[in-house]
């Protein structure tokens, strides 16, 4: 891609393009927004307002090919183990066999829906800031990249948490001299055959990680709060009860926790397995990491030769830093998918629109909102008959 010295510019910037970004991009263009021409001559002067009847959207996603955060999963993660993937806007999934891997069924089935969409995306592009050209607050926002520079009227925000994993910093860390990596590190069980390995989580990809490593190795399991499991199938009534609490933290401007934070552990059949094997044992968090491995919260000396750091993963929403959007609690308050300290900027696959489902039905708020505020400022700029 050419990299262009001043600015495209684009009524809507679409940040991601994995399965909220691509629902918020098909609404744009069942809304009416055309793709913006990335080869046409680049804004060469910032004080030309964009045409207020413009409606022009452009998707930049940092991944080399389709299929969002998906296509880095684990290879054991097959379309049986995952949780569920919503169908994309108006494009049911074809059938798919359950064995396959995710990480090659779901990019496949994204870049289908991508061609049939004829959706505008640009990619390898790495957003690296967002920031305000002047302090209109209806004015534009200056989108930087690594491949030039957009102007829009608005962002949406879909970059999701893969590329932030939490990893925590514990005494001793730099002192182990076994291997440590994160969840989206690991490839499959083969690699930790007889070895002595520590995984510490408390979510789902803990529990399964944990439960496939235990097959060839000796595994130890820590959390810092004692897992709850539920009893009984997780019910369409809990999920609405789940969303309504995670919405009305992302409302009030707290910073939401994981999905598991508030619904628990389901016995999903390798929870079931690890604990029919006896290896679903929880042990409190531990106190440090020494050279051979773990010192125990009891004080007694565990050794590992490895640690598997499945803690999770937070918001990517560094490249926002600029428009300082997050409050005094750490969070940022949301109406919907509208970010209130910055309307311009809506967050899609945050907080309670995390799961698929979620991030269809928050691309499809998101660009309902920005065409809604398009048309007041429309009928607000025409003069009365």
């Amino acid at each position: 891609m050419t990299v262009t010295a001043s600015p495209r510019r684009a009524t809507v910037v679409v940040i991601g393009g994995g399965q909220a970004g691509l629902s918020a991009a098909f609404h744009l263009k069942k809304r009416g927004f055309i793709g913006a021409d990335a080869h046409a001559d680049p804004v060469s002067d910032l004080s030309v307002p964009a045409d207020p009847d413009g409606r022009s959207f452009v998707v930049l996603d940092a991944a080399p090919a389709p299929g969002g955060a998906w296509q880095h999963r684990w290879d054991s993660l097959t379309m049986a183990t995952v949780n569920g993937i919503f169908d994309l806007p108006g494009y049911p999934k074809p059938p798919i066999d359950s064995d396959e891997p995710s990480r090659s069924a779901v990019p496949r089935y994204f870049a289908a829906f991508e061609e049939a969409s004829g959706l505008p995306i640009l990619r390898p592009v790495t957003v690296t800031s967002v920031r305000r050209v002047d302090g209109d607050p209806h004015g534009e926002l200056l989108v930087q990249t690594d491949a030039g520079d957009w102007l829009a009227r608005f962002v949406i925000n879909a970059t999701g948490t893969w590329t932030n994993p939490v990893l925590p910093r514990f005494p001793g860390s730099d002192a182990f001299l076994g291997r440590q990596l994160h969840t989206r590190d690991y490839v499959d069980l083969t690699e930790f055959a007889g070895h002595r390995v520590a995984v510490v989580g408390g979510g789902i990809s803990a529990v399964q990680q944990l439960e496939e490593i235990s097959r060839v190795a000796t595994t130890f399991w820590y959390t810092r709060r004692e897992p709850v499991f539920l009893d009984g199938q997780f019910t369409a009534e809990d999920g609405r009860a789940t969303i309504e609490r995670v919405t009305a933290d992302v409302a009030a401007g707290l910073p939401s926790g994981s999905i598991v934070s508030y619904t628990g552990l389901g016995w999903t059949p390798y929870a079931i397995a690890a604990r029919d094997r006896a290896v679903l044992v929880r042990r409190p968090m531990f106190t440090a990491l020494e050279p051979y491995g773990i010192r125990e919260a009891d004080g007694s000396f565990t050794s590992a030769d490895v640690v598997l750091w499945a803690t999770g993963f937070r918001a990517a929403l560094d490249h926002l830093d600029p428009l300082e959007l997050r409050n005094a609690h750490g969070g940022i308050a949301l109406d919907d998918t509208e970010v209130v300290s910055e309307p311009r900027v809506h967050l899609i696959g945050f907080g309670p629109s995390q799961s698929t489902v979620g991030a269809n039905r928050a691309g499809r708020a998101a660009a309902q909102s920005i065409a809604k505020r398009l048309s007041r400022a429309r009928s607000v700029a025409e003069p009365s008959a």
